[in-house]
């Protein structure tokens, strides 16, 4: 089937994406799939093809070569940030009827905004940091952030991935500059209690119709925090599987599968949690985790012993199965 692997996107994790998406063709069975690699950039949308770029018709996701129309089959979504991990591409890919793999829509758009996030899963007693919202020009009050949140604290951009735009603040002469840094990303920002403990990253995905938690790993970070640094440029010790005592390690397994599911999550996924006294506590959901060779999704699916090809064969399949419900 002609499979276009969609990749870039408009933030600064388009590198990111562009390195997920060539593993991706790398480990696409070609027997099964026709496969495209198309670039989603500010500057425009183009397929590669023989060294050769052509541009995409936004009307039907079409693009044409020697005078043939070529369309897609079926989507494998590898866009970080925005316009494939909030929920924008995804819209648009439904409303052409063409099946995308990832999770729908509303949970792209969901997951991608912390704080919306972090408001859901408090119905369900999911252990999170205590946090505070802020949006830009409004009045903060910095005595009551102190008292709420205590010292250290994290700021945040609300919607960014990839650690951008995040800061530790130790004493509030640094919070300016935390504050500058975040709205670079987002006009709307959170901050969050620091939480001391073991930082976990848990891969969570449908596989062959099954919630299934791929692997947990432990994330030391030679940074003060696991930071862009940390998680592209070898700045952290990655641990797979995390020092986890049996009790702790269930818990975890329990934990994210219950948030994958009250979320309604299909696809890939990695959630991070830091632990304190043997509690997860959530700390977000990324629902297009990279792909990279140095990305931890793909770590936890060497060590779990399957195959990415399966995995990928999976991801298609359920993203047909979701076109066939749009016909009922």
């Amino acid at each position: 089937m002609n499979t276009a692997v969609v990749m870039g996107g408009y933030s600064e994790e388009s590198v990111i994406s562009i390195r997920s998406g060539q593993l991706i063709l790398n480990n696409l069975d070609k027997n099964r799939y026709n496969p495209f690699e198309v670039h989603i950039l500010p500057e425009g949308w183009h397929v590669l093809a023989g060294g050769q770029k052509y541009p995409v018709n936004k009307g039907d996701f079409s693009f044409e070569t020697e005078g043939k129309k070529i369309t897609f089959d079926v989507v494998i979504n590898t866009i970080h940030g925005t316009p494939g991990e909030d929920g924008h591409m995804q819209a648009y890919w439904e409303l052409l009827e063409i099946p995308y793999t990832g999770c729908g829509y509303y949970q792209s758009a969901l997951t991608f905004n912390k704080r919306d996030t972090l408001s859901v899963l408090s119905k369900f007693n999911i252990p999170k940091a205590k946090s505070v919202y802020l949006t830009k020009g409004e009045t903060i009050n910095r005595e009551s952030i102190a008292a709420e949140l205590g010292l250290p604290f994290m700021v945040k951009p609300n919607q960014s991935g990839s650690s951008l735009g995040v800061s530790k603040v130790n004493s509030m002469e640094e919070l300016d500059k935390a504050l500058d840094f975040a709205f670079t990303e987002d006009k709307d920002i959170l901050l969050e209690a620091y939480l001391k403990g073991t930082e976990i990253s848990v891969g969570v995905l449908n596989l062959n119709g099954k919630i299934t938690v791929l692997g947990i790993t432990e994330i030391v970070p030679h940074n003060d925090f696991f930071d862009y640094e940390a998680k592209y440029m070898g700045k952290s010790d990655e641990i797979t599987p995390a020092r986890l005592d049996a009790e702790t390690d269930q818990r975890v397994r329990e934990m994210a599968a219950k948030i994958y599911e009250v979320l309604g999550m299909s696809g890939f996924s990695r959630t991070d949690f830091i632990i304190m006294d043997g509690i997860p506590h959530f700390i977000e959901m990324n629902t297009n985790p990279g792909l990279s060779p140095q990305s931890i999704f793909p770590q936890q699916a060497q060590h779990a012993g399957i195959p990415f090809s399966d995995l990928l064969d999976s991801e298609v399949q359920l993203a047909l199965n979701r076109k066939v419900l749009w016909k009922k």
